[in-house]
C-alpha cells in the first residue's frame, strides 16, 4: 500500500480487510526498512568496543531520543524502553513510593486497572467528560495527600477521548501526579507530555506499527531513580560487590533496563515515530470514524458502545453488538465470508465492556443483547473500501443470520 498524505505506508495481505488495528496494528514500512537496514549490523548494546556494538548502541540511544520527542518529553524525563504498555504500567506501579494512593476509573484496560496497589481509588465509570473530571478532583480533595491519578488517553472499548490536560490541571492543583496510559491515543493523536502537563505516558509499539515487542513509559525520573530497578540484573548495576548486598544501581533509564535491551523493537519504533504524521493521520481516520458510526447507526439491531453523548471526542475506534446474535459467530463469520478481521469480546476491559452492553441495551429497549461486543478499529492502512464493505456485511441479513 504506498503512503498517502505524507502518512508512511503500512505492511498487509491483498484481499484481507482488516479492522483489528486496535489489538495489534500492522508493520508500518518505515518499520521494517528500519530493522532490515540494521540487522547486518546487529550487535550488543552499550559497553562494547567494535564497529557493531557501537553503531547499535548509537541506534539504541537514538531511539530513545526520538520516542522522546515524538511524545514530547522534557529534557529531564527519562524514556524507558518496555516490553508494552502493560509492562510500562507494571514498571510504574513498582516505583510508587510507599503509601502512595492511586485514583482511576473503573473503565480502565485491564493494564490500567491491576497493576496499582491495594487501597487504590477506583472510580465509577464517568458518563462524560466533565464528569471525569468532578470525580478526579472530588476524590483528590478526599484524599487530601499526594496522589497518582492513572486513566486511558483513549477508551480501547469506545475510542472516546478522556479529557487529560484538564485532569492533569486538577491533579497539579492537589499536588498529586497523572500517568496517560497512551497506548490507543498515540497511534491517532498528537501527544505532548510538556504541553499536556502529564508526568507520565506509557505505549505500545505493536499498536503504534512497530510490532517488535518494544513499549515506552516516559515521564519524571525522581520517583523511578528511587525506586529499587524492575528487573535485577547486568546493566541496572554501576559497582557489584563480593558481597550479596554490596551493589549500586544506576540511575536514569539503565536502572531499569537490565539485559540486552530489545534493540531490533527501539529502533522499529523510533522509525515509526520519525516518520509519522499523526495530525494528516487524525483528520483522515476522523472521516472514516464519521463514515463508519454513521453507516453502523443506519443497521437494524446494530447498537454502538459509548460512555459520553454521541459527538464526544474520540479515536479510530468502535464497539458494538447486533442484537440476537453471538458476538464471536458474528465475527468469525465476517472472517470466513468476507475477509474482514474485526475484534469480539470484551476487549481487556471486561466491567466497562459490560456495563456498556447493558447501557446500550436499557437505551435500545431491547433484551436479546449478546453479553460481548464486536470492535471495528481503523488506521494507516484502512479505506473507506474497507468500511463500506463492512457495512454492507452487517447490513445483509444472510451474513448476520437475521429475519428480513
Amino acid at each position: 500500500m504506498t503512503a498517502v498524505l505524507g502518512i508512511p505506508s503500512v505492511l498487509g495481505i491483498t484481499g484481507q480487510i482488516n479492522l483489528d488495528y486496535a489489538a495489534t496494528a500492522p508493520c508500518a514500512q518505515a518499520a521494517a526498512d528500519a530493522v532490515a537496514e540494521l540487522l547486518p549490523w546487529y550487535g550488543s548494546v552499550h559497553r562494547g568496543a567494535g564497529a557493531l556494538s557501537r553503531r547499535c548502541t548509537l541506534a539504541y540511544e537514538r531511539a530513545r531520543e526520538a520516542v522522546g520527542d515524538f511524545v514530547g518529553a522534557r529534557p529531564d524525563d527519562h524514556v524507558i524502553f518496555t516490553r508494552n504498555t502493560t509492562d510500562a504500567l507494571n514498571l510504574l506501579a513498582r516505583a510508587l513510593p510507599a503509601g502512595t494512593p492511586v485514583v482511576t476509573f473503573g473503565g480502565e484496560h485491564h493494564a490500567n486497572l491491576l497493576p496499582w496497589p491495594v487501597g487504590s481509588v477506583r472510580l465509577p465509570v464517568p458518563d462524560s467528560p466533565g464528569a471525569a473530571i468532578r470525580g478526579v478532583d472530588a476524590a483528590l480533595r478526599e484524599l487530601d495527600r499526594p496522589a497518582l491519578v492513572a486513566v486511558t488517553g483513549a477508551s480501547n472499548v469506545t475510542g472516546e477521548r478522556l479529557p487529560i490536560a484538564a485532569l492533569a490541571a486538577v491533579a497539579r492543583r492537589h499536588g498529586a501526579r497523572i500517568a496517560v496510559d497512551a497506548a490507543q491515543l498515540a497511534p491517532h493523536a498528537a501527544i505532548d507530555i510538556a504541553a499536556l502537563g502529564v508526568d507520565y505516558v506509557a505505549l505500545s509499539g505493536h499498536k503504534l506499527y512497530a510490532p517488535f515487542g518494544a513499549g515506552v513509559l516516559a515521564g519524571r525520573g525522581d520517583w523511578l531513580d528511587a525506586a529499587p530497578p524492575y528487573l535485577a540484573g547486568g546493566g541496572a548495576t554501576t559497582h557489584v560487590g563480593a558481597a550479596t548486598h554490596d551493589v549500586r544501581w544506576a540511575t536514569g533509564p539503565a536502572r531499569h533496563e537490565a539485559g540486552t535491551p530489545n534493540l531490533l523493537g527501539a529502533v522499529a519504533l523510533a522509525a515509526v515515530c520519525t516518520s509519522l504524521d499523526v495530525e494528516a493521520l487524525h483528520e483522515r481516520e476522523q472521516a472514516l470514524l464519521r463514515r463508519l458510526r454513521s453507516g453502523l447507526a443506519e443497521i437494524p439491531g446494530v447498537a454502538e458502545l459509548r460512555m459520553f453523548a454521541p459527538d464526544a471526542d474520540r479515536v479510530g475506534i468502535v464497539s458494538f453488538v447486533v442484537a440476537g446474535r453471538d458476538s464471536a459467530e458474528v465475527s468469525a463469520e465476517l472472517a470466513r465470508d468476507h475477509n474482514i478481521g474485526v475484534r469480539d469480546g470484551l476487549f481487556c476491559a471486561h466491567p466497562l465492556a459490560r456495563r456498556l452492553i447493558t447501557e446500550a441495551a436499557a437505551r435500545a429497549g431491547r433484551r436479546d443483547f449478546p453479553p460481548t461486543a464486536l470492535r471495528a478499529s481503523i488506521g494507516l492502512g484502512t479505506t473507506p473500501s474497507d468500511v463500506d464493505a463492512l457495512l454492507v456485511a452487517l447490513d445483509s441479513r444472510r451474513a448476520l443470520g437475521l429475519a428480513a
